[in-house]
């Protein structure tokens, strides 16, 4: 706690919010005076809090029954002192901080995302590799929505008029928001969240925030720091920021595009890559595996009902596991680089995913391809979406569940705990969604059946 008490009484920081990440992706904890946070080292939470789904709600009584104590009994929260991060928002000079999770036994909790990843890049570090990742993430500006039943609407610009049409990499377009961006910069470079160029993409006031590469563990961190801190930038300028996957019918979804490639620690060198220059065995059993693996992982790339609208026939996003060069119809695209940054770039996960979760799900499905030499796919050519079907994914949330359910590589890897604690929350959320009657079911059904 030396280096955390140090910078709380540099900054002359008064309150810390000490916080975990739930399944969703939802920052639980609690909000303390530094003075107490000095004295207590951290916090306790119940465990129920890591089985609750997005609405707030928990799972239903069976598996809560046989994931936790009966007790609900206390975690042990730790905090990191390499995931501290001022909030520039706040009144009171306020620190959040991320911690880790474990039991009374001082074992890390199975149900923690965080804590899956870290036990991601120990299979990695067992080998002598070091993942290194670039996040990419896109997300809509809107109006601010008082009623859900209401489609969203394009706020608007510094113009004064609200954005219409495509207006993909516009200067211009991106420019009306001049004033939230601005703060968005500051923002990040405040808590030293190195994100890198901002674009305007395809959908109306959709945008893209691409992040510099880095070590896994902390460009998750940073991922779900930056969420938050866009949100409230956007709240400050009275517009709405979502990461929400498919927000807007007629729209492109948003994605959590993952750039990736794998070092060895000793010498630094990409793995992927033969001394030569050429692209090595390891590089092609990486896309194999995910290839093969990403759909019996695929509810921690798309984690909600609403994920499955961007896999939509006929949108932009790609609905296959297809590779190929500089193809931005496949799956898995391999970006023109030099050797040394010779990466993989997967475009299957949702902007709404845990980032925590589907950067760890990525680097396992490429370890599992490394570990068991999975061979790949002939890379494609031409556009991946009408050249062959490849390999299918499943396309909605309840098949993508059952083939998790049914997944021997995530009971091995992910832990029964953690396979069985995540299906559990994400069927509640799905139960909760099938309550709720839709505007599209008022509209066309009400009076004509």
């Amino acid at each position: 706690m030396k280096k955390l008490i140090s910078y709380l009484k540099d900054e002359k920081i008064t309150e810390v919010e000490c916080v975990v990440a739930d399944m969703t992706g939802i920052a639980r904890g609690k909000i303390a005076p530094v003075g107490k946070f000095i004295d207590e080292k951290g916090m306790r939470l119940p465990e129920s809090v890591l089985l609750q789904t997005v609405t707030g709600d928990y799972v239903e009584d069976t598996a809560y029954d046989a994931l936790l104590d009966a007790a609900d009994i206390d975690f042990v929260c730790v905090p990191d002192e390499n995931a501290v991060f001022k909030l520039p928002w706040t009144i009171e000079a306020t620190a959040q901080v991320i911690h880790d999770t474990y039991d009374k036994m001082g074992n890390p909790i199975e149900l923690s995302p965080r804590n899956l990843l870290k036990k991601v890049l120990k299979l990695y570090e067992d080998k002598g590799w070091k993942p290194v990742v670039a996040p990419e993430m896109e997300f809509y500006l809107t109006r601010i929505n008082e009623d859900p039943d209401q489609a969203l609407i394009p706020p608007i610009g510094r113009s004064g008029r609200q954005e219409s049409g495509r207006q993909s990499f516009s200067i211009d377009a991106a420019n009306e928001y001049d004033p939230l961006f601005e703060d968005m910069y500051d923002w990040c470079a405040i808590q030293g969240l190195d994100i890198d160029t901002l674009i305007h993409e395809e959908g109306t006031a959709q945008m893209e925030i691409n992040f510099s590469h880095g070590d896994a563990l902390s460009l998750a961190d940073q991922v779900f720091v930056f969420k938050r801190t866009l949100r409230e930038a956007a709240l400050k300028h009275k517009v709405c920021a979502t990461f929400m996957a498919k927000p807007i019918t007629n729209e492109p979804g948003s994605a959590m595009h993952l750039h990736q490639s794998i070092v060895d620690i000793k010498s630094g060198k990409n793995i992927f890559t033969n001394g030569d220059g050429t692209k090595g065995p390891l590089f092609y059993s990486y896309i194999g595996g995910l290839q093969k693996f990403i759909p019996e992982l695929l509810p921690l790339f798309a984690p909600n009902v609403n994920s499955f609208r961007r896999f939509l026939p006929g949108t932009s996003a790609p609905v296959n596991l297809e590779w190929g060069e500089e193809n931005r119809t496949c799956g898995l695209r391999i970006p023109e680089s030099s050797p040394q940054n010779l990466r993989v770039e997967n475009r299957i996960a949702g902007a709404d995913a845990n980032s925590y979760l589907a950067i760890a799900a990525s680097l396992l499905c490429g370890y599992m391809g490394m570990v068991e030499d999975v061979k790949p796919l002939t890379p494609v050519q031409g556009r991946a979406n009408e050249t062959r079907s490849g390999i299918s994914l499943p396309l909605t949330l309840e098949e993508a569940l059952a083939v998790m359910a049914e997944s021997s590589a995530c009971r091995e890897y992910l832990g029964e705990t953690f396979t069985n604690g995540y299906i559990a929350v994400k069927q509640a959320d799905l139960e909760n969604y099938r309550q709720v009657i839709s505007s599209w079911e008022r509209k066309f059904l009400l009076l004509t059946v």
